[in-house]
C-alpha cells in the first residue's frame, strides 16, 4: 500500500508555500511594527490578541468540521485567510487594520488546522500515522528554512525595506491556495448527527473524550505551560555574543534539522511506538534547557541547537498522529481542535511564565524550571496505558 498519498503530498506542499509565506515575515515582524510606531507593550497586545483568536477558531471549526463532515472547504478557506492578510499587514499602518490584518492571518490557522490533520489521519492507517504526519511536519518545517534565508538575501540587497517583503510573502501564499485545489476528499457517510455548533463546544469533548486523550493532552498542556517561545533561546544566545544574522542562522538551522529528522523519526514511531519517541523527545528537550541554564560556550550552543531540532521532530507531529489513533475516527478534528486550542492558551500563558522567571530570576531559572517539568512530564507519560 502506497502510505504517501496523493494527497499527502498536496498537503505538505501547501503548508511548505503557506510557512515559506509566513516564516519569511517572522524575524522582520517585530521590527516592522516597531518602525510603524509600535510600542512593545502594543506588540505583546497584538500577539495575545492574535492567539487567542487562533486558540478559540481551532477547537471552533475542528469541531465544525466533524459535524458537517467535510474537511476541504476549511482547509482552502483557512489557508486563503492566512495568504490574503499578508499584504494586508503592508496596505495601511493603523492600529486597527494591523489589529484586523493578524487576526485575520490567526484565524486561517484556526479554521484549517483539525481538518487538515483530519485529512491526514483519513489518508493513514494505525500503523502508517507517525511517517504522515512526520512526512508532513518535514515538508511544512522546509518551509521555515526557505522563508528565513529569502528573507536574509531580500534585506541585504534592500536593507529596511520591510513593506515589499510582506507584498512577496503574499506570492507563497497564493501558490498554496491554488494548490488546495487538487486535493481530492473522500465522500464518505455522515455518522454524526448534524446539531448546530457553539463557539465552545469544543470543551464539552474534553468531557466525552477516552481517558486516555485527556491523560495525554492533560500532560501535553502541562509541559505547554513551560515551554516558552524560542524567542527567549534566541535571547540567551544573543546574549551570549552572537550578532543579529548568525542569531537567525541559528533558527534556520534549529529547523533544518526539525525538518529533516521529522519523517526518519515518524517512520520509527510507527515500528517501536509513539510512546517511546515521544518520550525521548521530551528526554532531548530537558538535555537542551538545563544546558541552556548553565552554559556561556558558543559551540555548545550549537550543538544544544541541533538536539532542539531532534526534539521539536520527535514531538510535534508525534502528539498529533498518536491523537488521531486514541480519538474515534468521526470525531478526529474534533479532538485536534480542542488541544490545540487549550495548547495556544497555554502557549500564550508560558511566555509570560518565562518572562516572570527571567526578570525576577535571571536567564538560568527559565530554562532549569523548564527542563525538569519536561522531565516530570516524560514519566507521567511513560505510566499512561491505552
Amino acid at each position: 500500500m502506497k502510505i504517501i498519498t496523493r494527497n499527502i503530498w498536496i498537503l505538505s506542499l501547501v503548508s511548505l508555500f503557506t510557512d515559506v509565506a509566513s516564516e519569511m515575515l517572522y524575524p522582520v515582524m517585530p521590527i516592522y511594527l516597531k518602525t510603524i510606531g509600535f510600542s512593545i507593550i502594543l506588540i505583546g497586545v497584538l500577539e495575545g490578541f492574535a492567539e487567542a483568536t487562533a486558540g478559540l477558531s481551532k477547537g471552533y471549526f475542528g469541531n465544525l468540521s466533524d459535524n458537517k463532515g467535510k474537511r476541504l472547504p476549511f482547509v482552502q478557506i483557512g489557508y486563503a485567510f492566512s495568504a490574503i492578510s499578508k499584504p494586508m499587514m503592508a496596505l495601511f499602518t493603523y492600529p486597527l487594520w494591523i489589529f484586523f490584518s493578524r487576526t485575520i492571518d490567526r484565524l486561517g490557522k484556526g479554521v484549517r488546522t483539525g481538518a487538515r490533520d483530519a485529512l491526514l489521519s483519513d489518508e493513514a492507517t494505525p500503523q502508517t500515522k507517525g511517517r504522515v504526519f512526520g512526512f508532513h511536519r518535514s515538508m511544512d518545517t522546509l518551509g521555515a528554512v526557505i522563508g528565513p534565508l529569502a528573507a536574509l538575501v531580500y534585506l541585504a540587497y534592500y536593507p529596511n525595506d520591510y513593506k515589499t517583503l510582506f507584498f512577496i510573502a503574499f506570492f507563497p501564499g497564493i501558490t498554496a491556495i491554488a494548490i488546495t485545489f487538487f486535493i481530492k476528499e473522500k465522500q464518505k457517510e455522515q455518522t454524526k448527527p448534524k446539531t448546530k455548533t457553539r463557539l465552545l463546544d469544543f470543551v464539552r469533548y474534553w468531557k466525552e473524550s477516552p481517558a486516555t486523550y485527556r491523560k495525554l493532552v492533560g500532560a501535553l498542556l502541562v509541559f505547554t505551560l513551560f515551554n516558552s517561545s524560542d524567542v527567549f533561546l534566541l535571547l540567551k544566545i544573543k546574549e551570549a555574543g552572537y550578532n543579529d544574522a548568525t542569531v537567525i542562522g541559528v533558527y534556520v538551522f534549529y529547523n533544518l534539522i526539525y525538518a529533516l529528522f521529522s519523517y526518519p523519526l515518524g517512520i520509527l514511531a510507527d515500528q517501536i511506538g509513539m510512546k517511546k519517541i515521544f518520550i525521548s523527545g521530551l528526554v532531548l528537550f530537558a538535555v537542551v534547557y538545563l544546558g541552556m541554564a548553565y552554559t556561556e560556550n558558543k559551540i555548545i550552543f550549537i550543538a544544544l541547537f541541533f538536539l532542539y531540532g531532534v526534539y521539536a521532530a520527535a514531538t510535534e507531529g508525534i502528539a498529533k498522529a498518536w491523537i488521531t489513533n486514541i480519538c474515534k475516527k468521526e470525531n478526529t478534528a474534533t479532538a485536534i481542535g480542542t488541544y490545540t486550542a487549550f495548547q495556544s492558551i497555554a502557549t500564550m500563558l508560558a511566555s509570560s511564565i518565562a518572562g516572570l522567571l527571567w526578570y525576577s530570576f535571571n536567564p538560568s531559572a527559565t530554562f532549569l524550571i523548564s527542563g525538569i517539568v519536561a522531565v516530570g512530564v516524560s514519566i507521567y507519560i511513560l505510566r499512561i496505558r491505552p
